[in-house]
């Protein structure tokens, strides 16, 4: 039976990216039912195929038609990646609540009134799950996320045990104003901070299964764009409102050493009378300006206008075939 939790009123929306998961839609679906089972709020459940191989658009199909439109599929036209998946279910949201996890039953939907409770209760602008007995392999699951959690958490200034746990309450007004790309879904902790106050962000131990039908689909392979990512979360979280000073920086450094060599260059060919023509150091010196200039104009405009870019929200990472159109009151469900 689930805990009795009281939460004032709100609207729900649970968002859940799938990728070749045919065998786990119904059992997804059911599992998320019974654990909300009396939820006193209405709630809709968006399910978001990745451009699966198999038989899980049609799955999502067939098995959102049996519960109800308050179960709602989202198909994307090819594999956008987990990311765009994930963007894909909260632009289609409509509720105060956005709750995502993941489409393995790994995480656990009886969870979700807790953390959606204590972020209502507690006033919070997100709630991230904690795995804190984890079942997954040792080797390739739980040692690289410890050392990314530690990395992440060392350069992002927000301190938390589990970047990784997909399972993560927000409050939508401000989930909206953060939009994912790349392999930004492990960052939405630091995004967030971008928009709110870290004070705003909590953490909550939740309950973790061993995978029981197919395979991790986002696994170790990921870790080199991780990383690329965690620098751009890096640069934004300080640089956005300022990217002249870091790219300037570079720039400078760069101006400096070249100015640098090229003025022992002059005194090398002037005052001492020798000749530089043939010597390394006069290519390190000018190419060291010209490197310094394209940091200056070419990164700060080329950075710059990229993220205005998606922040516009004029460039998507996905389109969806068949878009649905629930109306207000028929798509939610009403214990």
């Amino acid at each position: 039976m689930n805990e009795i939790i009281t939460i004032p009123a709100h609207t729900l929306s649970i968002v859940i990216p799938m990728y070749n998961e045919a065998d786990n839609v119904e059992p997804m679906i059911t599992r998320v039912h019974e654990g909300l089972a009396g939820y006193a709020h209405p709630w809709e459940l968006i399910l978001v195929d990745d451009g699966s191989s198999d038989a899980t658009p049609n799955e999502l199909r067939r098995v959102s038609a049996k519960f109800g439109p308050h179960v709602r599929p989202v198909i994307l036209m090819r594999n956008f990646k987990q990311t765009a998946a994930m963007q894909a279910g909260i632009d289609a949201a409509r509720g105060d609540v956005v709750v995502t996890l993941d489409g393995d039953l790994q995480n656990d939907p009886a969870d979700i009134p807790r953390m959606v409770g204590r972020l209502l209760n507690e006033d919070l602008d997100m709630v991230a799950g904690w795995r804190k007995n984890r079942k997954d392999g040792l080797v390739l699951r739980k040692i690289p996320s410890r050392i990314a959690n530690r990395l992440i958490a060392r350069i992002t200034g927000v301190t938390l045990n589990d970047y990784g746990c997909s399972l993560k309450a927000f409050r939508t007004s401000v989930l909206k104003n953060v939009r994912l790309y790349g392999e930004m879904h492990r960052f939405i902790p630091a995004w967030i901070a971008t928009v709110t106050t870290p004070r705003r962000i909590a953490e909550e131990v939740v309950t973790h299964h061993a995978r029981i039908h197919g395979e991790s689909k986002y696994g170790i392979s990921r870790t080199f764009r991780v990383v690329l990512d965690l620098i751009s979360v890096y640069f934004f979280m300080r640089f956005r409102a300022r990217p002249g000073h870091f790219f300037g920086g570079a720039g400078l450094i760069l101006g400096g050493i070249g100015s640098l060599i090229l003025s022992y260059m002059a005194v090398l060919k002037f005052v001492m009378g020798e000749s530089i023509g043939t010597r390394p150091l006069l290519m390190v010196g000018f190419f060291s300006l010209i490197m310094a200039v394209q940091f200056i104009l070419s990164g700060v405009l080329a950075e710059t206008l990229a993220r205005i870019y998606f922040e516009s929200g004029a460039g998507k990472l996905y389109q969806v075939r068949d878009p649905d159109s629930p109306s207000a009151e028929e798509a939610w469900y009403k214990a």
